[in-house]
């Protein structure tokens, strides 16, 4: 463990120290190998050629003594050094001027990294080719010499031809190669060590300054935005995403800030009244006026229990507390709700397709329909319809419909969405005497869209019409469709206030 963390102290720490030596390493192996490759190339080329000079020298003389004719041996072919010709018992026929070497027979002493040579003398007694490569000892220096041998029957018997090519240019070559690789490589190393770092630092120049921007921001100023350079490439489209965030968390703080101020309103009015109340309550000594002020108390009391459930169950929303949800039968759960709410102030009509399946939770589905039939008793005239069937969505997959539709005055084009937003109300008097507080249409989209749905405002002829469309089973929807519809009419004449209804917390919250 020692050893690792002593490892990882010298390891670069930052992307772009990271991305220089990984670009320099890479480089560096990759240069070796291309240097290798390339003096192995040019020393193969070199040696060949030299070898086709002794090879071709050697065997011309070889076909002259062949026919007897070794004393027309023209001059040395360029590249080859010597020409010698020996007899089997080691006699000099033939011998070219050779710098620095001492007369007598040719006695090539094998390179100790080369094969050792076949031919000893006396001669060999093989006619053939063959190649060998000595350094240069009867020369009186240390270059390398590629030597052709090649034996010969004559008419005056076997003899041996030696032909050598100096691999002078070879050795030069290697070594003026090597030397300028030696050179050049770390300097081209350290070009591609700066470069790399500093395109990276200029790469990673905006994600420091979007860095920086971030850390610099606070709850307070959620206004602020990263800079966006003007390239399209991935950090750029990581500062747009970036500042996408901060217009969601921006949104989100004054969204819920205007919540919190709208609630404390709402809070504020009953509390005023119930303390009014109690008030003249505790001034007033005559009996017979305490039980209708304790009954407007009592209202007040409950108004406040709502708006609390309320704002409860949009906290619980908004924090996306996980709920448990399984399979159900939407056509029953919402025929229960309809039935319950046998007091209602207007009729209320069904047209509920069979077997329509939905998975999720039964109380928040049933809050749903309450709070839609609730907000279409509020304002309907004289009758209210439920309509519920299968449909696909956009994308072609199952899903279900459920409509709720009044008779009363309807919503504004302009206003469909608006009506969806908490604590809004299109007629605020009529909903604050009606004990609305502009919670309910808001909470039935919230549900839904936890529910992976929606739920919006159409256009109606008369009245108003609000969809709710949930993501269905495939096997439901399929049975479903195949089922047949069947319609209910549940008529009844209000009593009195409503309750609570549905399994739900009976919410009067209506947005209009």
């Amino acid at each position: 463990m020692a050893r690792w963390v002593v490892s990882r102290r010298w390891w670069p720490t930052t992307v772009r120290a990271r991305a220089t030596v990984g670009a320099s390493v890479v480089v560096a192996a990759a240069l070796t190998a291309a240097s290798f490759a390339l003096i192995g190339l040019l020393e193969n080329n070199l040696l060949r050629n030299a070898e086709n000079d002794a090879r071709r020298q050697a065997e011309s003389v070889a076909a002259l003594a062949a026919t007897g004719k070794l004393g027309r041996v023209r001059p040395l072919a360029p590249g080859v050094e010597f020409l010698q010709v020996v007899a089997a018992d080691g006699t000099v026929l033939f011998s070219s001027p050779r710098p620095l070497a001492a007369p007598g027979p040719f006695r090539a002493v094998p390179d100790p990294v080369a094969p050792a040579p076949d031919v000893v003398t006396p001669a060999p007694q093989r006619p053939g080719l063959r190649l060998h490569t000595w350094k240069d000892r009867p020369f009186g220096g240390e270059q390398r010499v590629r030597v052709a041998q090649v034996v010969v029957d004559t008419p005056d018997g076997i003899v041996t031809v030696y032909a050598g090519a100096s691999l002078r240019a070879a050795d030069a070559a290697d070594d003026t190669t090597t030397a300028a690789l030696a050179i050049g490589m770390p300097l081209l190393l350290a070009t591609v060590a700066l470069v790399t770092w500093r395109v990276t630092g200029r790469a990673l120049r905006p994600v420091e300054q979007i860095r920086a921007e971030v850390a610099g921001i606070s709850d307070r100023d959620l206004h602020r935005r990263v800079p966006v350079p003007p390239t399209r490439d991935e950090v750029a489209r990581l500062a747009q995403t970036m500042n996408a965030t901060l217009d969601r968390l921006e949104a989100s703080g004054i969204r819920q800030r205007r919540f919190i101020a709208d609630a404390s309103h709402e809070l504020r009015s009953p509390i005023t009244v119930l303390r009014t109340q109690l008030e003249v309550a505790m001034a007033i000594r005559d009996p017979d006026l305490w039980p209708e002020l304790i009954g407007g108390a009592l209202e007040d009391v409950e108004r406040l229990q709502q708006l609390a459930a309320d704002l409860l169950l949009l906290a619980r929303i908004d924090a996306a507390q996980p709920v448990p949800t399984v399979p159900l039968d939407l056509t029953e759960l919402v025929r229960d709700v309809v039935a319950a709410r046998a007091g209602d102030r207007v009729p209320v009509g069904t047209a509920l397709t069979a077997g329509v399946r939905v998975t999720g939770n039964e109380l928040w589905l049933t809050r749903i329909v309450t709070n839609l039939l609730d907000n279409a008793q509020r304002f309907a005239d004289g009758r209210v319809d439920v309509v519920l069937r299968s449909a696909p969505d956009p994308d072609g997959a199952p899903g279900a419909v459920l409509e709720v539709v009044d008779d009363g005055p309807g919503i504004p084009p302009a206003e469909r969405e608006r009506v969806f937003e908490r604590f809004t109300r299109l007629d605020d008097a009529r909903s604050r005497e009606q004990g609305g507080a502009g919670l309910g249409l808001a909470i039935a989209r919230d549900l839904a869209a936890h529910h992976g749905g929606s739920v919006t405002a159409e256009p109606h002829p008369r009245g108003a019409r609000l969809v709710v469309r949930l993501p269905s089973e495939p096997s439901a929807s399929a049975s479903a469709s195949a089922s047949a519809s069947a319609s209910v009419s549940v008529s009844a004449t209000s009593t009195g206030r409503r309750g609570d209804r549905g399994g739900g917390s009976g919410t009067d919250a209506d947005p209009r």
